[in-house]
């Protein structure tokens, strides 16, 4: 009884099959010309979205976040003006003080150690809520910043966090992130 079992050929065996069919004139040398252009067009994608990744997860151009200053990021309201945080928002903020600002700084401009989350880069079309969430839960490596991976918070309970997001969401908006 035959073997039921389907073979893949390897890599080299094929090589040759597809070198007998060609002798063979099974297979035009435009196909041939064809499957290397579309190996090599592969390749090349594969290569150019690599050093896509690279340069904006690394990168020290005119535009990249490195280079922002935190000032960027100075909420004019909130903690420190005349405007008061809102009273739906307070429990974030505490929350927010107690365990998010040693390292995301007083109402969210960033310190030497962590990013200002009142910033562009995490307005909530490109950073979605489950994004805050994630980072805190998970930990987050770094990717838009030079200030290292983000470790999980594990003293963050998930009240915390559905107090904190919608704070940091209220101070993005004062300062004109939509």
């Amino acid at each position: 009884m035959p073997d039921a079992r389907i073979r893949y050929p390897t890599p080299r065996v094929a090589q040759i099959r597809q070198r007998e069919f060609v002798q063979r004139g099974k297979y035009s040398g435009a196909m041939i010309r064809r499957s290397r252009m579309t190996a090599t067009a592969s390749l090349l994608l594969v290569c150019g979205a690599g050093l896509l990744f690279v340069n904006c997860s690394g990168g020290q151009d005119e535009t990249s976040p490195e280079r922002v200053q935190h000032d960027d990021a100075v909420v004019t309201t909130s903690t420190g003006s005349d405007q008061p945080v809102p009273e739906e928002y307070q429990a974030g903020e505490e929350r927010f003080n107690a365990l998010c600002a040693r390292c995301h700084g007083v109402v969210g401009r960033g310190t030497d150690v962590g990013p200002p989350l009142v910033h562009k880069i995490y307005e909530p079309s490109h950073h979605a809520d489950v994004t805050f969430w994630r980072a805190v839960t998970q930990g987050v490596r770094a990717h838009h910043w030079s200030f290292g991976p983000m470790p999980k918070i594990s003293e963050a309970t998930s009240d915390d966090v559905a107090a904190i997001i919608p704070y940091v969401r209220w101070l993005q908006r004062e300062a004109g992130i939509r």
